[in-house]
C-alpha cells in the first residue's frame, strides 16, 4: 500500500525521504507543494528532481477524503460530509468572517464523552481519525476555497479542533496534524489561531503545554461538579477543580494569555442567576494562582435525541451581564450555518457505532437535571 503523505508533519515528511535516499531540504520542497500549493501529482512538481518523482510515484499518494456533500449556508458557512471508510463519515464547516476564515475540524468519527447536549455524543464512537483525516480536512477547504474564489493567498486564517470527537483523546493523530498547520512551510498559522477544544482531558492537556501549546477552549457547561457529571461525563474522572489546576498549568505555555471557558446555554438547567454566580466564584478564587479566563456562551442548538431547550435571548443576555459586571472577559456566540446544521452541536456526520450509545444515552435522559435556583 502506498504512504499518504498527507500523514506527515514536515519531520516526519523528512524521516520518509531519507528512507528514499533524499535530503531534508527535498521534503521542504514537497512539503510546500502538497500544503502551499494544493498539488497532489508528483509530476506537476517542477522543482524536484525526476528521480524522485518517480520514486514517489511508485510508493506515495497525496490522498485527501472523498466529498459525500457539500453545503453552503445563505450566511456563506459551508459544510463538508468527507468519507472515512466503514459506514463513517465526518463532518468539516468553514466560517467566513470579515477579519477571520475559520475552519471547524472533526479528529474522531464520533465521540465516546456522550455529552448530553451534543449531537456527535448522542450517535456514539466508531474510531479515532488518523494525521492523514485530519489534516485532509484542512488541505481539501483551502484549497477549494482559493479554485472558489480564484486567488492564490491563505483563505482559511483559523482552525479550531471542534468538530467531530474529543481532539484530546486522538493525542497521537492530533500533534502532527497541528504542527503541519502551524509550519511555515505548510500552512503558517499562528499559534494564537489554532485552538484545541477538550472535554477536561487533564493529563493530555499537560502533555499538549509541552509537546504544541496552541490555544486551548475548555468545555466547562457547569459551575459544579454535580451538574457537570450529568451534562460531561468525563467531569467524574476529571472534577473541575482538577480541571481548572490544569488550566492554570497550560497557562504557562499558552500562546494566549486566557483559556476559553465554553458554556452551553441550556433552558432551566445550567442558565440561571445562581449558576452565573457560582461561575464568578469559580473565577475570582482562582485569580491569584495565575488563572485566567474568556467566557465564551454558545446558544445552545436544538436536536430531538437531547431533550434539552435553548436558553432565550433574554436569559442569555442577563447571564452574561452578571459575568461582566464581575469583570469578567464574555462573549455570547453567534450561530453561523444553522439552516445547514452546521452550528455548534450539530455537526453529526455518520458514525458506526461501537459504544451503545443510543442505549447509554437514552438512559441519561430519564435522570433529571435539577436547576439551581
Amino acid at each position: 500500500m502506498k504512504t499518504n503523505l498527507l500523514d506527515f508533519d514536515l519531520d516526519g515528511l523528512a524521516a520518509f525521504c531519507l528512507q528514499l535516499g533524499e535530503k531534508r531540504f527535498r521534503a521542504v520542497q514537497l512539503f510546500r507543494w502538497i500544503h502551499q500549493r494544493g498539488a497532489a501529482d508528483f509530476s506537476a512538481m517542477s522543482d524536484l528532481a525526476k528521480s524522485l518523482r518517480d520514486k514517489l510515484d511508485g510508493c506515495a499518494v497525496v490522498a485527501s477524503l472523498p466529498v459525500v456533500s457539500e453545503h453552503v449556508s445563505a450566511d456563506g458557512t459551508v459544510k463538508w460530509l468527507f468519507d472515512v471508510g466503514g459506514g463513517n463519515a465526518v463532518e468539516t464547516v468553514f466560517i467566513p468572517e470579515d477579519d477571520r476564515g475559520t475552519l471547524c475540524v472533526s479528529s474522531q468519527a464520533g465521540c465516546a464523552v456522550g455529552c448530553r447536549f451534543c449531537s456527535t455524543g448522542h450517535q456514539g464512537f466508531s474510531r479515532n481519525l488518523s494525521t492523514a483525516e485530519i489534516l485532509a480536512q484542512l488541505w481539501h477547504a483551502e484549497h477549494a476555497l482559493r479554485r472558489r474564489l480564484g486567488t492564490d493567498t491563505r483563505v482559511i486564517s483559523n482552525v479550531v479542533m471542534m468538530g467531530m470527537g474529543e481532539p484530546l483523546q486522538n493525542y497521537a493523530a492530533l500533534v502532527p496534524a497541528l504542527r503541519a498547520m502551524l509550519d511555515d512551510h505548510g500552512y503558517g498559522l499562528s499559534r494564537r489561531r489554532v485552538t484545541v477544544s477538550t472535554s477536561g482531558v487533564v493529563p493530555m492537556m499537560d502533555r499538549l503545554a509541552q509537546d504544541c501549546p496552541v490555544a486551548l477552549a475548555v468545555s466547562l457547561h457547569a459551575p459544579n461538579d454535580a451538574l457537570r457529571d450529568h451534562l460531561v461525563p468525563l467531569n467524574r474522572k476529571y472534577p473541575l477543580a482538577e480541571l481548572l489546576d490544569a488550566c492554570t498549568r497550560y497557562l504557562a505555555h499558552a500562546p494566549r494569555d486566557f483559556i476559553t471557558l465554553e458554556y452551553c446555554m441550556l433552558d432551566g438547567v445550567n442558565d440561571s442567576p445562581a449558576h452565573a454566580r457560582e461561575l464568578v466564584d469559580m473565577v475570582s478564587s482562582r485569580q491569584g494562582a495565575g488563572f485566567r479566563c474568556k467566557f465564551n456562551l454558545i446558544p445552545f442548538n436544538p436536536f430531538p435525541a437531547s431533550g434539552l431547550h435553548r436558553s432565550p435571548d433574554r436569559v442569555v443576555q442577563a447571564f452574561a451581564q452578571i459575568l461582566v459586571d464581575a469583570g469578567i472577559v464574555t462573549t455570547v456566540r453567534k450561530t453561523r450555518g444553522d439552516d445547514i446544521d452546521a452550528a455548534c452541536g450539530q455537526l453529526a456526520g455518520e458514525v458506526m457505532d461501537r459504544t451503545n450509545a443510543v442505549d447509554r444515552m437514552a438512559r441519561q435522559r430519564t435522570i433529571p437535571l435539577k436547576p439551581v435556583h
